[in-house]
């Protein structure tokens, strides 16, 4: 019987009859497919949200994971063809892929980033050396959603759970946000996008058993967007950093780090820092999570800021 936590069984139960099949038919798709592979199953690996994630071993001996999603999750199978896509490249690789049950065979990799006890600077250096990587690797045959698409996405959510959560934030923090997605969504050049994580924070990027010193990224959304979407995620983390002295300045000097890591502009990775950073409070005050007055505080404090071009 496989031990499925708590919340990916109750998000499956949310689909419905679907995912309430799935969740009847687990035990019995996780065995066909340890035969079909040859695959010893080992235990559960926690921090899943969206998918059983099992540690394996092939009959070489080789550590592998197994990702079997919920009915419902990652519709468009967009993680398995970023996997696909980057083969290898800044991403895990994919072994094996189940059409029927969109079952993902991938390699195993090392802790998390976040857990090494490394400090901020370090820990973004090893997020946008990876990230120089994984942007090398060709987008998928199949369309992704693109930059003006998740600037409209974020907007809505913004617009719409700043209303519903009545209204945590002053007016000022939503009106700039709205505008930077508006800006980032009209500078959309599909000649300079690259495949983007989209996620790029210090869980989803995993020592490289095979290169000490390296990473590579699990949990991609894959995005068709400029690449500085993807320094969004760093600009979003570590509020407790950035309200240890002024939050605008030490934002400003974060942002022209990741900017001096990339080569990129700064203007864009700030833009959509603030998107992201406001966005993400929004939902954690959504879900009860501790982490929103801090992030809706910096941002408040990010809307002083005078406007720049880019």
């Amino acid at each position: 019987m496989i031990d499925l936590p708590d919340i990916v069984r109750r998000r499956a139960e949310q689909q419905g009859d679907p995912g309430k099949a799935w969740l009847g038919d687990l035990d019995r798709t996780v065995a066909d497919l340890a035969t079909a592979w040859s695959l010893t199953i080992g235990p559960v690996m926690s921090g899943g949200t969206e998918a059983l994630v099992l540690e394996v071993t092939q009959s070489s001996g080789a550590p592998a994971v197994l990702k079997l999603p919920y009915p419902g999750s990652d519709p468009t199978d967009r993680e398995r063809r970023v996997f696909q896509a980057a083969a290898g490249r800044g991403y895990a690789t994919l072994l094996r892929h189940d059409p029927a049950s969109r079952a993902m065979l991938l390699e195993r990799l090392g802790p998390m980033l976040d857990s090494l006890g490394l400090a901020i600077d370090d820990q973004m250096a090893a997020i946008c050396q990876t990230l120089r990587q994984a942007w090398t690797a060709p987008l998928p045959a199949e369309p992704m959603m693109t930059g003006p698409e998740k600037a409209a996405d974020l907007a809505a959510f913004i617009q719409t759970t700043w209303e519903t959560l009545n209204r945590p934030c002053p007016r000022a923090v939503i009106t700039k946000a709205l505008g930077f997605a508006e800006a980032r969504a009209a500078a959309h050049d599909p000649a300079t996008c690259v495949l983007a994580h989209g996620d790029a924070h210090g869980w989803n990027t995993l020592a490289d058993p095979a290169n000490p010193g390296q990473f590579k990224f699990v949990d991609p959304d894959g995005l068709f967007i400029e690449s500085a979407y993807d320094l969004a995620i760093p600009m979003r983390e570590w509020s407790d950093d950035l309200l240890a002295e002024d939050p605008l300045l030490r934002g400003r000097a974060r942002c022209r780090r990741l900017a001096q890591l990339t080569g990129l502009a700064e203007e864009p990775i700030w833009q959509w820092g603030y998107i992201e950073r406001v966005s993400t409070g929004l939902a954690c005050l959504q879900l009860g999570l501790p982490e929103g007055p801090a992030m809706l505080a910096v941002a408040a404090a990010w809307s002083q800021a005078p406007a720049r071009n880019g």
